[in-house]
C-alpha cells in the first residue's frame, strides 16, 4: 500500500507546480542574431579568395579533360599519356587544396559557433529563469524526442530578441558538452566540387 501512496502524492505535488516547457530552434537563432549574420558574412569574405582560387584550378583541369575527350584518339600516344598526366596531377593537387580549405574553414565555423553558442546559452538560461520555465528543447536537433511542438511554446524569436537586445553585455556561459555538434552553419559559400578523373 505504500507504493501507490507515495506515487499519488508525487502525482499530486505535479499537478500543483506545472512544468512550463519551451521549444527553440537553436540553428535558426543562432543565424538569426546580428552577431550570428555578421559572423556569417565575415566567413564569406574570408572564403572568397581561396574559391575563387580553386574554381579556377577546377576550370583549368575541366579544359584539359574536354581537349583530351575532343582529341584523345587523334592524339599521338606519348602526347595523349602526357596530358592524362598533367590532368591526374592537377587534380590530386586540386583535392588537396580543396581538402585544406575545407578543413580550415570548418574550424573557422566550428569556433564562430561555439562562441555564439556559448553567448545563446547564457541568454537562454537568463530567459528561462526569468520567465520561469522548467524546461526548454532544442528542437533543430534530430536527437530532441520532439514530435509535436505547439507554436505557443516556441521561444526563438524571443531568444533572438533578447540576444540581439543584450549582445556585449551577456556573460557567457561556461562551455557545456554537447551531445552532437550544431550541423547549420552561417550561410557560407559552398566549395567547388571535386573533379571526376577520366582514366
Amino acid at each position: 500500500m505504500l507504493l501507490p501512496i507515495l506515487a499519488l502524492g508525487a502525482t499530486t505535488a505535479f499537478a500543483q507546480a506545472p512544468t512550463k516547457v519551451g521549444v527553440i530552434n537553436i540553428q535558426s537563432a543562432l543565424v538569426s542574431t546580428r552577431d550570428g549574420q555578421a559572423a556569417a558574412k565575415e566567413i564569406e569574405v574570408k572564403r572568397a579568395p581561396k574559391t575563387k582560387e580553386l574554381e579556377r584550378k577546377q576550370g583549368e583541369i575541366r579544359s584539359l579533360q574536354e581537349s583530351l575527350n575532343r582529341g584523345g584518339n587523334a592524339m599521338a600516344e606519348a602526347a595523349k599519356n602526357e596530358l592524362v598526366r598533367n590532368i591526374d596531377t592537377k587534380t590530386k593537387a586540386f583535392n588537396r587544396d580543396l581538402e585544406d580549405a575545407q578543413a580550415e574553414w570548418d574550424a573557422d565555423q566550428q569556433k564562430v559557433l561555439q562562441d555564439l553558442g556559448q553567448k545563446m546559452m547564457a541568454v537562454i538560461d537568463k530567459y528561462a529563469k526569468d520567465n520561469t520555465y522548467s524546461l526548454v528543447l532544442d528542437v533543430s536537433n534530430p536527437q530532441t524526442p520532439v514530435l509535436f511542438a505547439s507554436n505557443t511554446i516556441d521561444i526563438t524569436k524571443e531568444i533572438v530578441d533578447l540576444y540581439d537586445k543584450n549582445a556585449g553585455s551577456m556573460p557567457t556561459a561556461a562551455p557545456k558538452p554537447a551531445a552532437t555538434k550544431p550541423a547549420p552553419t552561417p550561410a557560407a559559400t559552398k566549395p567547388p566540387a571535386a573533379p571526376a578523373t577520366k582514366k
